[in-house]
């Protein structure tokens, strides 16, 4: 199977925005935890943002 990726977008945020980012992802893939359901993509983001 195979999938159309299509563009690639880069996003530039300043301390504040990411701190924000950061924050809602926590707290994303703790609910995601909570219910179950796999947070891989959720992590792989937070590893984007925090690296």
């Amino acid at each position: 199977m195979l999938f159309f990726r299509g563009k690639k977008y880069y996003v530039t945020l300043n301390d504040r925005e990411v701190r924000l980012a950061k924050y809602a992802l926590f707290h994303f893939r703790n609910k995601l935890i909570a219910q179950g359901k796999p947070a891989d993509d959720v992590n792989d983001l937070l590893i984007r943002i925090l690296g």
